[in-house]
């Protein structure tokens, strides 16, 4: 998968987040829209999310650590 453009990585987040899925930002709880906003500031950056799923398997949570406020 390439890399997505600000938009198409809004629909997917927002997607996630519609299904149950919690974002978290440096440790905070934060919204599709927030981690979007703090990850298209440096576009040459890339950050890359832990995923934690919960017991039976399925995506619970992605967090996005040491993230910098630019």
């Amino acid at each position: 998968m390439g890399r997505l453009q600000p938009e198409e990585w809004e629909k997917l987040l927002s997607e996630m987040e519609r299904e149950g899925v919690g974002f978290y930002l440096n440790g905070k709880r934060s919204g599709a829209r927030e981690v979007i906003q703090k990850c298209c500031v440096c576009e040459k950056a890339v950050y890359m999310p832990d995923f934690v799923m919960d017991e039976s398997g399925r995506l619970k949570e992605v967090r996005y650590d040491e993230v910098k406020k630019w």
